[in-house]
């Protein structure tokens, strides 16, 4: 039966979504356009590193006197965790390009707990620092703030993703469906990645 699906808007079940996958030649168009949009994010996030070090090397104190250095511990098992949560969506991925629709639900159900219970701590993290860092006080600030925020509304915007690829999923696999899985999945690569020069400028005074 899967044999007679030649186009992807026929595919519209587990099998026959496997099996248009299996012949294609290239990789999804909706693939290509997230890799551009990740190339865009990283160069943003270059950018604010860049800014970062050329406001530091500006600056005669960093952080300014008064403000704590930030915390070393608790940023990098976060982010360890951050990262840690791609896994599963790789492994989402492999299973839904196998027809396994309920295993890559449940997986990305998994990776979802985990960068939700990432962006809470965070969030509670993020929130204290705003009643110590000022971003109108000073650059260190402004900087930090800006870099940090930045990067929660990215693992923010991927949680809301992975809730709507889920809800789909339940619906069953499709090949539509099978490409954003992996259209999410590249997402979620970039913003674990990004997050450790992310972490590590965070850091950064207290090192």
């Amino acid at each position: 039966m899967t044999s007679n699906v030649t186009r992807s808007m026929e595919a519209t079940t587990p099998p026959a979504a496997a099996f248009v996958d299996r012949r294609r030649r290239t990789l999804p168009n909706g693939w290509w356009g997230m890799l551009l949009f990740v190339c865009t994010e990283a160069t943003l996030f270059g950018l604010l590193v860049a800014s970062y070090f050329y406001l530091r090397f500006q600056a005669v104190d960093w952080p300014p006197a008064g403000i704590e250095k930030p915390k070393v511990a608790l940023p990098l098992l976060l982010t360890a965790a951050l990262v840690a949560s791609v896994v599963p969506l790789f492994a989402a991925v492999r299973a839904g390009r196998a027809g396994r629709v309920v295993p890559a639900a449940w997986l990305v159900l998994c990776a979802i707990v985990v960068q939700g219970a990432y962006l809470g701590i965070q969030m509670h993290e993020f929130l204290s620092d705003l009643d110590k860092v000022h971003p109108k006080a000073a650059a260190y600030g402004s900087i930090y703030i800006a870099l940090l925020g930045i990067h929660h509304v990215h693992v923010a915007a991927g949680i809301l993703l992975e809730l709507w690829l889920l809800g789909r999923l339940l619906g069953g696999l499709t090949n539509y469906r099978l490409t954003a899985l992996r259209v999410i999945a590249l997402y979620w690569y970039f913003v674990g990645a990004v997050a450790i020069p992310v972490v590590f400028t965070q850091i950064y005074p207290s090192l």
